[in-house]
């Protein structure tokens, strides 16, 4: 497959989040409907890119695999079809979420990260269900519960918690900074 595309931005090595800012960086240099190549290979980058384009009006036109890279393709919104980014208004720390964990309260984690990222150590009882999953695995979830949502950054996560409460689920809080900082205790799944 062919594409012609305007500019090519290489994230390859890049963990989450550096993929999502040098995107939103570089896709301010185009124009309207001119499309973007972003190569790289963090495997949740293609959830990041996907949830990103859908909250700012870009248009995530796909990806394609060669090899260990992940060519992701977005053409840039006109003014018309921009949305301004916003963010899940709804904010917790590590540190609230600890001394919940640790109080035993009732409270749902969700954790937003890829299965490789989740195997290698995640909150004990945390539900798993990737970014890229959740818009077909939303009835996992039970909508009364209080979801506090983590991924690797808080930036996957706050996308997520918009997902959320676009459903119907109203006690929803991005966990921020994520699990790259996170000091309680761990489970490994691998």
């Amino acid at each position: 497959m062919e594409v012609t595309v305007n500019k090519i931005l290489d994230a390859k090595g890049l963990a989450c989040p550096m993929p999502i800012v040098k995107t939103k960086k570089e896709i301010d240099t185009l124009e309207p409907g001119q499309v973007m190549e972003i190569q790289a290979t963090d495997k949740g980058s293609t959830a990041d890119i996907k949830a990103w384009a859908g909250s700012t009006g870009n248009q995530y036109l796909g990806t394609v695999e060669d090899g260990e890279i992940l060519k992701h393709y977005l053409r840039k919104a006109s003014a018309e079809e921009e949305k301004s980014e916003t963010a899940h208004p709804h904010v917790t720390s590590l540190d609230n979420l600890l001394k919940k964990v640790e109080g035993n309260e009732k409270v749902t984690v969700l954790d937003v990260r890829e299965s490789a990222e989740y195997a290698f150590g995640h909150i004990p009882g945390a539900v798993h269900i990737p970014l890229g999953e959740l818009e077909q695995r939303f009835e996992e979830l039970d909508k009364n519960d209080e979801i506090h949502v983590v991924c690797r950054s808080g930036s996957r996560s706050d996308l997520a918690a918009q997902k959320l409460s676009e459903k119907g689920f109203t006690n929803v809080k991005n966990v921020v900074p994520g699990m790259k900082d996170w000091t309680g205790p761990t489970e490994k799944k691998h």
